[in-house]
């Protein structure tokens, strides 16, 4: 499948500034504002629910990934963004080190017309995968631009 599709570069960034976790989810948040794939009516939404997700416990998975991910009732389709911390953030990941690649996904409550919750699954799975790839790590954070990193995207698709 092409779940690497769901990332549109203008939603990405591989340059977070972020210093705590709370200042990051908030640039995630307005990045995909900025970007047009979130409404600015849907942000406090999306930072409430990111935060709320955060709270109950990590998506600090290891290997420098966090994988924050939540329902937005307000939605109707899957919104995704890959971001770079090259200095690296503390996010309470289950190693305990810091979180330098961040797949954020936020997608809708309800099942509909775009959104399928079974295939929902299975893009995590492969995200969640991919988190696991040490290439796909390493060369993630060495992309210089938002395409770079789209594109390794696409081409780690058949991981």
């Amino acid at each position: 499948m092409n779940w690497w599709k769901q990332f549109k570069p203008k939603s990405c960034s591989v340059k977070l500034k972020a210093e705590t976790k709370a200042e990051a989810l908030q640039e995630l948040v307005s990045n995909m504002v900025h970007a047009g794939v979130l409404a600015a009516d849907q942000e406090a939404e999306a930072l409430k629910a990111l935060t709320a997700r955060e709270e109950l416990a990590s998506t600090g998975i290891g290997m420098s990934v966090a994988i924050p991910h939540v329902k937005i009732e307000s939605l109707n389709r899957a919104v995704c963004s890959l971001s770079v911390h090259k200095e690296g953030i503390d996010w309470a990941a289950v190693d305990g080190n810091p979180v330098h690649i961040l797949f954020t996904v936020l997608r809708p409550s309800e099942p509909g017309p775009d959104h399928d919750p079974q295939r929902h699954l299975e893009m995590m799975r492969w995200i969640a995968k991919l988190a696991r790839e040490s290439d796909f790590r390493n060369f993630a954070r060495r992309t210089k631009t938002k395409t770079e990193l789209v594109n390794l995207l696409k081409e780690m698709s058949t991981v």
